[in-house]
């Protein structure tokens, strides 16, 4: 019998996965992100105590205006949450890219928040 493979179920699996080994600390917090179809969201997390430190995402009423497109959305997604973070004297993070491929948005948002000053 041949079954169809949901790619969310997928998706989360493979975050399964990569959660199990990553994990962040006061010290080093996580990046992770978040994408649905129309929007994409950043936290920066202290696993250890279990604290959202920083977050992003385009539904922010400081990029309301900005958005033009889902790879320029992610591009602002992630200097802002880099800019938050560095306010908040984080300057090193581990990226949970949340089980999705490394490629347009995700890549965008990471390369975005390494421009601003995040090191990963």
């Amino acid at each position: 019998m041949i079954t169809k493979l949901d790619k969310n179920k997928v998706r989360i699996k493979r975050h399964g996965r990569v959660r199990a080994k990553l994990s962040g600390t006061a010290v080093r917090p996580r990046l992770n992100v978040f994408r649905s179809n129309k929007h994409i969201y950043a936290q920066i997390i202290d696993d250890v105590n279990s604290v959202t430190i920083a977050s992003a995402s385009t539904l922010d009423k400081d990029l309301a205006d900005v958005i033009t497109n889902n790879v320029d959305a992610a591009t602002k997604v992630g200097e802002l949450v880099a800019k938050r973070a560095s306010e908040k004297g984080i300057k090193e993070v581990v990226f949970d890219r949340g089980g999705y491929l490394y490629h347009g948005r995700i890549k965008a948002l990471a390369d975005a928040a390494r421009e601003a000053g995040l090191e990963f």
